[in-house]
């Protein structure tokens, strides 16, 4: 049976409301390359209606309603969100995976995750209460000193299309529990699960105006609400050419921003490996959510001693992915995002093959489909440094591979490049694998696995992916503000000026 995609208006101050202009943007499925419905595109008269919702939500009732209310209060409407996204998990699922192009069973274990990252914020934000006016031990007796955690304000949260509502949740959940109210911007390319949520904060009887969802197109939208005057700090998700365009607009206003940008990560393969394990996490880590993910560890480096047979081992794991529609029972690779997306991934393979590097396999679309926007999982070999597909992101399933022959060569090739979002290091010897995590220079390491993420740790980059981090208390520390409050407690007078009435 046939999925109906919600028709649905932007999510303001907890109604659903036409956009000023009335436009819409057609949704396009990337697997039959058809519009399957339309959402609303949202312009800079939405955002500001948006942005005063959101202002009008904190400071509803002198605050009490939401900003300064409990964690605990918050934690309530935290854990019905994850109730009902988990009641709705299998359409959700679905509209997810029609929408964004990813296997179905891998968008169900996404929604998994939006569930409990918001029943983990909830925890959180009940821990908030414990450590508000936390006291600070001072050197001089006359002074008591404590700490108020605090909500930053109005948040807004722009979004990427390869993870919609998980990657939303990342930034709704923590702003949330602290206590700031947000407006989200989702992706234009893949919105409707995070217009879902909308109607899930409706259900829930989530106070009016707390989170406010506009999608629509990043010109109009996402760059008005970057440099919205009210907006007191943006979290950003997606490419660095974007990141520096947000960063640019929250500079005028010494706005704070939190950036996740893009990544070139490295995986590296040593000479002890068990061959099969390290050739499925290999590919995993690079082909998961059909290559679109910026922590792809899209940089295969193997050991020379192995390689001849571990590329074998990488082919023949390679043409067991079953490659299909999402919906279809164990699908492991879908299409693209989008016609634009396919375009752009088939132009940086065609650019390698130019460049001179080896197609080992895939660099085609795969034969037995003839719609959609499928690139076969890619392997490319006798790559050099210079090349592009080693130095730019591609964000598509293909992998590219060199060889090194030490530990110090290994070191130097990984972190050969202008990004510092993750990498991986698969070995037996797990004192070579502390010396590879120490030298790595990035902000999420993987031993013996590549892209597990959870709720409870850090995530983010350096360099050019981007600071901050998300997830983890690190995460709810990027809404707070923490305002010192000092008392003098002595009776007697300060004493720095002479007293006119002992003249």
């Amino acid at each position: 049976m046939a999925t109906s995609i919600p028709n649905r208006l932007l999510f303001i101050d907890g109604k659903w409301t036409e956009p000023i202009r009335k436009n819409r943007i057609p949704i396009i499925n990337p697997f039959t390359e058809e519009i399957i419905g339309h959402i609303p595109a949202a312009t800079a008269e939405d955002v500001d209606i948006a942005v005063e919702a959101a202002q009008t939500a904190l400071s509803r009732n002198g605050g009490k309603d939401w900003a300064s209310a409990t964690g605990a209060h918050r934690a309530k409407y935290l854990r019905a969100i994850a109730a009902k996204i988990t009641e709705k998990k299998s359409e959700l699922a679905k509209l997810e995976a029609i929408d964004s192009g990813k296997p179905l069973e891998e968008a169900a274990w996404d929604i998994d995750d939006v569930a409990g990252c918001f029943e983990y914020h909830a925890e959180l934000a009940e821990a908030l209460d414990s450590k508000q006016k936390t006291p600070i031990s001072l050197p001089m007796e006359a002074f008591k000193c404590h700490v108020l955690r605090e909500p930053l304000g109005v948040i807004g949260l722009i979004t990427p299309w390869n993870y919609p509502l998980l990657m939303a949740t990342w930034k709704v959940a923590p702003a949330l529990a602290a206590g700031c109210t947000a407006v989200l911007k989702p992706s234009e390319l893949a919105s409707i699960t995070c217009l879902e949520l909308g109607e899930v904060c409706k259900e829930v009887g989530l106070p009016p105006g707390v989170l406010n969802i506009l999608t629509g197109l990043g010109p109009e939208a996402g760059a008005s609400l970057a440099s919205h005057p009210h907006v007191d700090k943006i979290a950003f998700t997606g490419s660095s050419a974007t990141g520096i365009k947000v960063m640019t607009a929250a500079a005028q206003l010494v706005k704070p921003v939190t950036l996740e940008l893009g990544g070139k990560s490295p995986i590296v393969v040593f000479e002890d490996v068990d061959l099969d394990k390290a050739a499925e996490w290999s590919l995993f880590g690079c082909f998961w959510t059909n290559g679109q993910i910026c922590s792809a560890t899209s940089r295969l480096l193997v050991h020379e001693s192995i390689a001849s047979e571990f590329f074998d081992k990488l082919v023949n794991w390679c043409k067991n992915i079953k490659i299909s529609d999402p919906l279809e029972e164990g699908c492991r690779l879908g299409p693209v995002v989008s016609s634009g997306q396919y375009e752009k991934v088939m132009k940086f393979i065609s650019k390698a093959k130019a460049e001179g590097a080896t197609i080992l396999c895939g660099g085609e679309r795969p034969q037995h489909l003839k719609k959609g926007y499928f690139v076969e999982p890619t392997i490319i070999t006798d790559v050099k440094t210079s090349m592009q597909i080693w130095r730019e992101e591609v964000f598509g399933p293909v992998l590219c591979v060199k060889t090194f022959s030490t530990e110090n060569e290994a070191i130097e090739l990984a972190n050969d490049t202008h990004y510092g979002l993750a990498a991986a290091v698969l070995s037996r010897d797990l004192e070579r694998c502390e010396r590879m995590t120490k030298a790595f220079q990035a902000g999420v390491i993987w031993v013996n696995c590549s892209q597990p993420c959870f709720s409870q740790a850090p995530w983010g980059g350096k360099k050019r992916s981007g600071f901050g981090r998300e997830l983890g208390e690190w995460g709810l520390d990027n809404y707070l503000n923490v305002k010192q409050v000092t008392q003098y407690v002595s009776d007697d007078p300060w004493g720095w000026y002479k007293s006119p009435s002992n003249q």
